[in-house]
């Protein structure tokens, strides 16, 4: 070859070998590149075997800026996680992601509407809530803790205010305008339960008199003025709470047990949320008594004769209290009715849950808890976060008018074969931790059932919101 021709492939040659050397350095040492973070998503083509070889980019240098100062580049690991030192280092340290349901504000109310109605005396003037670095005030035993359901959400929201708190469904915020929910702790049902009846020199009830004190508090508040309280959770789970106070606050989220003596222009599905009760039966905990361990086919023990809707109790009672492997009594807490119940519940197959005052009663969760298969006859009964939990999965649901005809219901659990039971008992070991109240709350307990289901109403109430304001702005403008 002319000398001309070698000294023209030379420089080529280098080049080559130059490019060649920088491909293979990517390839052995940058195997673990992946695209900067850019906070945008990353397409899957990213990880791409035949991705284009990356090409590094440049970060200007001034004369101002040190090595040690000069932004880094940012690359995603493996799992999609940032790949840097610091990310590193508090995955490390254990430091989780928390992404919480609900965004919540609550009202810092005096005492006497909340822990005040426990006993519970501020050791201040100043103070509202109670010191939580040591054990909350208790909530009263027996019946009351049926519907303690605001005393649990209460603590809950508070816990959540606290630096060292777990990472839960809700969590406090300082600012409502940074809310989704406005909370009210009012714990309407103890004032219901002990605060009926005017004590002398008393001329009006307490629990009246604390109903009107909350109305006038809560609609002179901005937070009430701004949506008109559609944005406000109030809790009234006993079926007789918050009984003058309902129309003047009917635009709040409603917590209740069920909607047997609420008006429908005060009280709905599409508005309001559905708690369970606290269970009053003992959870049975590593249950291993199946179908062939438990002897008692139908069990049932509460009130008998009810008014209004619990008429068809008798019926059934006449019906069934003779029928082999059917226990069918009258009991009361009076009798030491609950963990009579309890033990009963745990040693039977089904159990019925049957209408009574209200469409609603405790039994239903005292059987969920016990593993027992609920039988429902109650027409009109809603049930807890039932768009998220399929209760035909472990529960037995039969229309009144089918259940007081002569055999039906015998022929109908009699029928139930040994897989299907044990398929719904499996079912209900599965799903007995979302009706279990604790403080502090645990993953996917009531508590936090409750808060995600009023995150669900969350978008409902921002349309209403938002189209009722449609043209507020304008009618300003021309007044």
């Amino acid at each position: 070859m002319a000398p001309r021709g070698r000294t023209l492939l030379l420089p080529l040659a280098a080049a080559t070998i130059l490019v060649a050397s920088t491909i293979f350095l990517f390839a052995a040492a940058g195997a673990r590149w992946r695209p900067a973070d850019t906070g945008l998503p990353v397409p899957p083509h990213a990880f791409s075997a035949a991705a284009a070889v990356p090409v590094p980019v440049p970060v200007p240098v001034t004369s101002n800026t040190t090595t040690s100062a000069r932004k880094e580049l940012s690359f995603l690991d493996e799992n999609g996680d940032p790949d840097d030192p610091a990310s590193a280092s508090a995955s490390a340290s254990g430091a989780a992601r928390c992404d919480p349901a609900v965004r919540v504000f609550m009202y810092d109310m005096p005492p006497e509407f909340h822990f005040g109605l426990l006993g519970w005396s501020p050791p201040s003037p100043d103070s509202v809530w109670p010191d939580l670095s040591t054990p909350p005030p208790r909530y009263p035993g027996g019946l009351n803790q049926q519907h303690s359901v605001e005393y649990w959400l209460t603590l809950d929201l508070l816990l959540s205010s606290s630096s060292s708190a777990p990472c839960g469904a809700a969590v406090r915020v300082a600012d409502s305008r940074d809310a989704d929910l406005v909370f009210v702790p009012f714990f309407a049902s103890l004032s219901y339960n002990r605060h009926s009846r005017p004590v002398p020199p008393e001329k009006v009830a307490r629990n009246k008199a604390l109903q009107e004190q909350l109305v006038r508090y809560l609609t002179t508040r901005p937070e009430w003025k701004r949506y008109g309280g559609a944005d406000h959770v109030i809790v009234a789970h006993h079926p007789n709470s918050l009984l003058y106070a309902r129309a003047p606050l009917s635009p709040a989220v409603f917590v209740l047990s069920d909607f047997g003596r609420y008006h429908p222009r005060v009280a709905s599905l599409e508005k309001d949320v559905i708690a369970p009760y606290k269970h009053m039966a003992k959870t049975f905990v590593n249950d291993s008594a199946g179908f062939d361990d438990r002897p008692t086919l139908l069990y049932f023990r509460g009130a008998i004769y009810r008014k209004q809707g619990g008429s068809i109790r008798q019926e059934l009672y006449y019906m069934l209290k003779d029928e082999k492997d059917v226990y069918f009594s009258f009991g009361s807490v009076q009798d030491h009715g609950a963990s009579k119940a309890s033990q009963g519940m745990h040693s039977s197959k089904f159990c019925l849950n049957i209408a009574g005052d209200t469409p609603s009663s405790n039994r239903l969760f005292d059987a969920i808890v016990s593993h027992c298969v609920p039988v429902i006859i109650s027409d009109d009964i809603e049930l807890p976060y039932e768009d998220a939990l399929d209760y035909s999965k472990f529960s037995i649901f039969v229309r009144s008018s089918d259940a007081v005809k002569k055999g039906y219901l015998m022929s109908l659990i009699s029928g139930v074969s040994k897989q299907q039971w044990t398929r719904m008992w499996k079912r209900l070991k599965e799903v007995d931790k979302h009706f279990e109240y604790q403080y502090p709350s645990q993953k996917d307990d009531a508590v936090q059932m409750i808060w995600r289901a009023l995150s669900r109403r969350v978008p409902a109430i921002k349309l209403k919101v938002h189209r009722s304001s449609r043209f507020s702005r304008s009618d300003r403008g021309h007044k």
